[in-house]
C-alpha cells in the first residue's frame, strides 16, 4: 500500500488510497478525474474543496476513523494557512501518483521469494528460463 505521513493538526498522520473506492469517491466530491485532480495541484490551480477532501479521504484510507477524519479536517484544515494544508495534501496526491521511497523499499523482495521463472530468466540463459516456465504453468 502506498502511504504518505506527515504531520497534520495535533500529531503526525497515516494518509492512504489503499482502495479503487476511496479514489473514485475523492473524483466524485471533487468532480474531477485523478489525472485532473493532480494536474489541478501541480498548476496551483486546486480549490480549498479539492485540498480538504485530499485530506479526509486520505485519512481514512488511512485508518482514521470517518467521523474522526472529518473532525481533523474542520479543526485543522479550515482557519489556518492554506499552504500549511495544501503542503500536506500535495504530498498525499503526489505519492498516490509516484509512490513513496517507503513503499519502493518495501516493494523489494528476498530473491528466494522470486518465482522459479523469474530466478531462470535472470540468469540470461534463455533454455532454463523456457524450461522454469513450463515446469510451472505444467504444476
Amino acid at each position: 500500500m502506498i502511504e504518505h505521513r506527515a504531520f497534520f493538526g495535533d500529531g503526525e498522520k497515516l494518509f492512504a488510497f489503499p482502495t479503487r473506492d476511496l479514489i473514485e469517491e475523492l473524483e466524485r466530491v471533487t468532480g474531477f478525474g485523478i489525472g485532473a485532480l493532480f494536474r489541478r495541484f501541480r498548476t496551483s490551480d486546486y480549490s480549498f474543496k479539492d485540498v480538504l477532501q485530499v485530506l479526509r479521504l486520505g485519512l481514512i484510507g488511512g485508518g482514521t476513523p470517518p467521523r474522526q477524519a472529518d473532525q481533523l479536517v474542520a479543526l485543522y484544515g479550515i482557519g489556518r494557512p492554506l499552504s500549511e494544508s495544501f503542503a500536506v495534501a500535495d504530498g498525499v496526491i503526489t505519492a498516490l501518483f509516484f509512490g513513496t521511497e517507503e513503499s519502493a523499499a518495501g516493494a523489494v523482495t528476498n530473491e528466494d521469494d522470486f518465482p522459479a521463472p523469474l530466478k531462470a530468466a535472470a540468469t540470461g540463459d534463455l533454455a532454463v528460463a523456457i524450461n522454469a516456465a513450463y515446469q510451472d504453468v505444467t504444476e
